[in-house]
């Protein structure tokens, strides 16, 4: 058992919430680790950085309630950025190899059938 930083009442030490005061304590059991939680009915994943370049693997994407590894554009200065023709293509392939070798190799067997 641990005392809450806020209201000082015990609570238990993996919890993320104070049930007293409700106040977020920690990321899913790691002291230290922020926890950032979405208002009302939007997920956070709607403005997080990591979604917008396709970089996420949250389970629960895109519909995560809450997360630690939210980073809103807007609070770190940065102006929201969509992807280019040359990002998208790149992640696009990165999650399509083995297609992209059966089709290789489908094109590969066309031109040796043809000469």
């Amino acid at each position: 058992m641990s005392t809450c930083p806020y209201c000082q009442k015990i609570i238990d030490s993996q919890a993320l919430r104070c049930p007293h005061c409700t106040q977020v304590l920690k990321g899913y059991g790691h002291p230290g680790v922020p926890l950032h939680q979405a208002a009302g009915d939007s997920f956070l994943c709607a403005d997080c950085l990591y979604h917008e370049d396709d970089s996420c693997n949250f389970p629960q994407r895109p519909y995560a309630k809450n997360c630690i590894l939210y980073q809103n554009p807007r609070l770190l200065g940065e102006k929201p950025r969509g992807l280019t023709v040359g990002k998208r293509w790149q992640l696009w392939s990165s999650r399509n190899r083995g297609w992209l070798l059966f089709i290789g190799l489908i094109i590969i067997s066309i031109i040796l059938a043809s000469l």
